[in-house]
């Protein structure tokens, strides 16, 4: 199997990389998903993990596998500097180049597919159908639906394991009665998803990174807030695309689940 070849799969059983071309494209976002790293070699191993650290790195290397596979991308923005003195990133990167070890990223696809991170976000909450804000062909992000009534507390609880993260945070009276959430992974809370969630009658708004305000304006409106790490509220759906996408490879592969992001 080639790097080609290891991207073709995943764009078949996941989502293409036009998934994200398109949804940047309508929601004039930015995304570099693709080949980041391609070192020329057939695959000898596969590693999946949420990014691409020092730690995924050296686990891949130890393991005899020269491709790593990761969500959020190795290279975002234009890089004008590889500092492998002062920034964990480049030595990453630098340590990838080394010892030959290729790197694909998907990123918003992997968010927007249809069994995607954001689907199951939803899932992992106890969501099986829900209405989605952003729509595209192929894929779609932000999610409302109904979960079976419990209270936040218990939600909380139940969250924390379900989703590996001993710091779930949450914003209302403990004892609220919960029973249709709006979920957005990652750092997915903005007006027009506060918007959205005040719209379909959500009783509680999931999502990573909010801000203050945000926290603020929703529980003051009377919508509870569950607040995961970034990290784990990704995670836990991306290695549920591992969990698929391991039956297809021919190499030896493994899921990195980097706790101290947890």
């Amino acid at each position: 199997m080639t790097v080609g070849q290891a991207l073709a799969l995943y764009e078949n059983k996941i989502a293409p990389v036009k998934v994200s071309d398109d949804f940047c494209a309508k929601y004039k976002m930015y995304d570099n998903s693709g080949v980041i790293i391609d070192c020329g070699k057939e695959v000898t191993g596969v590693l999946f993990t949420l990014d691409l650290s020092e730690a995924a790195v050296k686990l891949a290397t130890e393991r005899g596998y020269n491709l790593i596979i990761t969500h959020h991308p190795a290279i975002y923005g234009g890089v004008s500097r590889i500092d492998t003195v002062n920034v964990p990133q480049s030595r990453a990167i630098a340590g990838c180049v080394k010892n030959g070890v290729s790197v694909i990223s998907m990123h918003l696809n992997s968010d927007a597919a249809p069994e995607g991170i954001d689907y199951y976000l939803m899932r992992g909450l106890g969501g099986k159908v829900g209405k989605t804000l952003c729509n595209i062909e192929g894929g779609a992000y932000g999610r409302v639906y109904e979960i079976e009534k419990t209270t936040l507390a218990k939600l909380a609880a139940r969250a924390a394991e379900t989703f590996r993260s001993p710091r779930v945070v949450y914003f209302g009276e403990a004892d609220r009665q919960i029973k249709k959430a709006a979920s957005f992974c990652g750092a997915g809370c903005d007006d027009d998803t506060v918007a959205f969630a005040k719209a379909q009658g959500a009783d509680l708004f999931v999502s990573s990174d909010l801000k203050h305000h945000q926290i603020a304006d929703l529980v003051e409106s009377g919508i509870a807030v569950l607040q995961l790490t970034h990290y784990c509220a990704e995670s836990y759906g991306f290695e549920k695309i591992y969990e698929e996408l391991k039956k297809y490879l021919n190499v030896p592969s493994s899921f990195f689940f980097d706790g101290r992001f947890a």
